[in-house]
This record gives C-alpha cells, sequence and structure tokens, in this order.
C-alpha cells in the first residue's frame, strides 16, 4: 500500500501526541519510537527490485548520461555532503548556473511533491526532468549511448526485458533513489535504547525542537519534514523575488513559499534553505529561530522563539544526531 502525505503526517502527529504525553518515546526506554521510519513504497508501474536498483546505482555514477558525457548525477548529490553538493548554486552540465540550491536525495521516496516548488508530481518526474535539464542531455541519445555498451544492454534485458530507453532508464534511477534512506542516525539508536548514542545537549535540543524551539511544527518526525510549502522570508526585498509554489499553483499566497526540507542528516548537507543562502547550520538555525524575515506571505507559523546561544548550540546537538551513518560504496561502471 502507497504511503500518502497523509498518512505519514497523521502518523507522526498522533506520534507526537504520544510523545507529549509521555516522555518514554525521547528517553531510549519502552514507548513509541517518534524517529522510526516506515517503510518507502513504490509505484506499481516501477516495483523496486534488488536488480533493478544496483542498475541504478551505476547509472547515478554514469556520465554517460549526460549532455557532455562528462557529468553524473552525483555530481550535484554527494554521500558525504548528504547527498547535496556543498555549494549554495550549482551549474549544469552546459555551464549553466542554477537558481536554487541542490536539495538533499535522502528520504525522496516519502515525498509526494518534487524540487522545491512541487512541480514534479512523481519522484520518476522529476528524475526524468532533472536528467534533461540539469544534465543537459537528450534522453533518447543518452539511452542509444547506455544500450551500446553490452554490460548495459544486457543488464537492461535482465530487469526489464529489453534494452535500455528513457523510461527504464528513468525507472532505475528513481528505484535507486528509493534506497537513500537516512533512517539509522544516532538519534534512533538513541530512541532504540542506546542511552550512551547521544549527548546530554542533544537530549536537551530534542525537547527544544519538539517545545519551545517549535520546530516539529514543521519538521515533523519521523521523516522532519511536513512535505508541505512554506514562506520564510527569504525572497523579501529581493530585486526578482523568487516565486517558489507560487509559480506552480498561480496563488498569490503561495508566492516566495518553498517545500520543507528534511532535517535528517541536515548536518552534512549545507548550505541552506532553497538559494543557499544559509551559509552554515547555525546560521540555518538561527534565522528561523528568530522568526525570519518580514514577508507579507511569510508563514504565521514562523515566529521569534527567543533562543538564546546555549539553547542555539543544543539545538545543533540535536540536529547533528540525525546524522544516518549508513556505508556508501560507487559500484563499478561497465
Amino acid at each position: 500500500m502507497r504511503i500518502t502525505l497523509g498518512v505519514l503526517v497523521l502518523g507522526a502527529m498522533l506520534a507526537l501526541v504520544a510523545a507529549c504525553a509521555s516522555t518514554q518515546g525521547s528517553s531510549g526506554s519502552a514507548g513509541p519510537r517518534l524517529s522510526q521510519l516506515p517503510p518507502v513504497s513504490s509505484p506499481a508501474d516501477n516495483p523496486t527490485t534488488p536488480d533493478k536498483v544496483a542498475l541504478g546505482a551505476k547509472l547515478w555514477i554514469e556520465p554517460r548520461l549526460s549532455g557532455s558525457g562528462k557529468m553524473a548525477c552525483t555530481g550535484c548529490h554527494v554521500r558525504e555532503k548528504g547527498w547535496t553538493d556543498g555549494l549554495a548554486l550549482s551549474r549544469r552540465d552546459n555551464g549553466d548556473l542554477n537558481t536554487r540550491h541542490s536539495p538533499t536525495m535522502y528520504n525522496v521516496g516519502y515525498a509526494t511533491t518534487f524540487y522545491w516548488d512541487g512541480r514534479a508530481a512523481t519522484l520518476e518526474a522529476q528524475v526524468l526532468a532533472a536528467w534533461r535539464a540539469q544534465m543537459s542531455a537528450d534522453p533518447a541519445k543518452a539511452s542509444a549511448a547506455i544500450a551500446a555498451v553490452p554490460a548495459y544492454a544486457a543488464e537492461f534485458q535482465k530487469v526489464f526485458g529489453g534494452p535500455p530507453t528513457p523510461d527504464t532508464i528513468v525507472k532505475a534511477l528513481s528505484a535507486y533513489l528509493r534506497t537513500k534512506v537516512s533512517g539509522l542516525s544516532p538519534w534512533d539508536r538513541y530512541e532504540m535504547g542506546d542511552k550512551s548514542a547521544v549527548s546530554a545537549d542533544a537530549r536537551a535540543g530534542f525537547d527544544l525542537f519538539m517545545g519551545k524551539g517549535r520546530c516539529a511544527v514543521c519538521h515533523t518526525p519521523p521523516v522532519y519534514t511536513d512535505f508541505n510549502f512554506h514562506n520564510i522570508g527569504l525572497e523579501a526585498g529581493k530585486p526578482k523575488p523568487d516565486l517558489g509554489r507560487g509559480a506552480v499553483t498561480k496563488n498569490a499566497q503561495d508566492n516566495a513559499a518553498f517545500k520543507t526540507p528534511t532535517l535528517r542528516s541536515v548536518a552534512i548537507s549545507g548550505p541552506y534553505f532553497h538559494d543557499g543562502s544559509g551559509a552554515t547550520l547555525e546560521r540555518a538555525v538561527r534565522y528561523m529561530a528568530s522568526g525570519g524575515a518580514n514577508d507579507p506571505n511569510k508563514s504565521p507559523m514562523l515566529v521569534d522563539t527567543k533562543l538564546n546561544d546555549r539553547e542555539i548550540a543544543q539545538l545543533i546537538a540535536f540536529l547533528s544526531a540525525l546524522t544516518s551513518d549508513e556505508r556508501y560504496a560507487p559500484p563499478a561502471l561497465p
């Protein structure tokens, strides 16, 4: 059964209610585990299989998919940088500078809309669009280049029963991306009973995250996002503000609203925000804790929480404890 946004948010909110009623879920003892991620589902027309994921893992680092033959998907999404690229704004394969920061690929399998503005309705649609735009590729020509590699031709025949096509390449990449789950962090281990997994500051930071800091209002466990769009004031005063979600919905109330990013592995995925303007995690936390800049469309959920320096440090300690440490070894290319 496909996990929908409503199911995730409802489940998370029920868990939040339970956590507020009892501290057991955040103390490492028996009780609801607030941060436990559900299984990732896949669409009926693209079921996830081990062979498909293995094929997608190769395509993920395959520069022959790009227009120049030099850029791979992993050029903008690096494991050590939380599946981002560490840049405020990256360049496309053709050299053009992007206008938005490369988002993390962690936990995209739980999302129901894609890109910062939610303009893609499925992961497959997002992969195809990025292949064309970010990698400056003609999918038909790139598919032919992949088909000319005997090992790839054999692997596609095994997985899809035919040669590489734009559709099957997109499906293999999407299946691979659905495995990018940031779900075993020190905080997860703490919730599972390892009381030595996090510091006292991280535990205090969690209490601030759920309470005074108001972070969980939008960054709802277990994925630490509400999958929604909010204006946090970052476009205020810019000569040409990015309309964000408003450009998609054509609703002025959505202007300058952008998708809430997951905070899992956030400590390694900077810089932050849709425009990459948050150079460090501390700067990003301080901006959000201050209530953001003035904007007529700014979300009413964003307010000055009046956190002091000690509390900011504790909040950062908690966020750092959400960094997963799964291993990644890139496969060999044929």
